[in-house]
């Protein structure tokens, strides 16, 4: 399997769809939103997006399954899974916000071997294959080198429909409020990991997530030469719900700190 060939396949499918969500967006309007359940929301847009790129990736790979968001192929996994999620930042680009993107994962045997991150709006591809590096427009990218909490710049996401952590979410955010040079909310995961890989953030963590939000993204990280971890110190981020990642100084830090909110009943 070349994984840089198929990786450099996916980017180009990706800007294709991506310029059908951009033109797409220039006409959409409020009575095409449909709710998938509480704050969850979907369009034609993210299911047609889908459609074009299940397509796309099943002539890439014919022998692969699919974890997809909006489920317009039957969700069936297999030795290699393509993970996607067609428009990360739905409600973002409903209301015309301009941070929404398309995220790939290939994942063999529960390890992420590639990934594409594709930024719609600044049409910036990001994307990694395994042992390969990770890279913005053809370009390397590295995650920062911050070693101390003052001079961070912190990426997070607010629940918006499991509040069952919320305390502890405030308790932690209002720590970094502090302790930081900021803390930024974009509204997609799959961008602040991309950042985090880009070196434009330190850090990202958010609780809540699914395997489409955060799976090609954390390879980004980790070939950027950042750490990806869950609120433990695990690697149960991909199904854990719960992600961390970091360039390696501020990674064990940020541990520290979501371990003594999180982790302490």
């Amino acid at each position: 399997m070349n994984l840089k060939d198929i990786t450099l396949q996916v980017v180009a499918l990706t800007k294709s769809v991506g310029e059908f969500i951009s033109q797409e967006g220039q006409s959409f309007t409020s009575d095409q939103i449909q709710t998938k359940s509480k704050n969850s929301l979907v369009s034609y847009v993210d299911q047609t997006a889908e459609k074009k790129l299940v397509e796309g990736l099943k002539s890439i790979l014919p022998e692969a399954g699919f974890i997809t968001e909006e489920e317009t192929v039957k969700n069936e996994t297999k030795e290699i899974n393509w993970i996607v999620d067609p428009l990360d930042g739905t409600t973002n680009f409903m209301h015309q916000i301009p941070v929404f993107s398309i995220s790939i994962a290939l994942m063999k045997d529960e390890e992420i071997i590639a990934g594409v991150v594709y930024e719609v709006n600044r049409q910036e591809a990001f994307y990694a294959f395994k042992d390969g590096g990770c890279f913005l427009n053809d370009h390397p990218i590295k995650v920062t080198n911050t070693a101390a909490f003052k001079d961070t710049l912190i990426a997070t996401g607010f629940p918006y429909y499991d509040y069952t952590y919320l305390p502890k979410y405030l308790n932690t955010l209002s720590h970094l409020m502090n302790e930081t040079r900021g803390i930024r909310r974009l509204g997609s995961a799959a961008v602040d990991l991309a950042y985090v890989a880009a070196g434009r953030f330190d850090s990202f963590y958010e609780y809540s997530l699914h395997p489409w939000d955060v799976a090609a993204g954390a390879i980004l990280v980790k070939e950027a030469g950042g750490v990806v971890n869950d609120f433990k110190g695990g690697n149960d981020f991909l199904f854990g719900k719960e992600i961390l990642a970091s360039n390696p100084h501020i990674q064990p830090l940020m541990l520290n700190l979501l371990k003594e909110h999180f982790n302490n009943d």
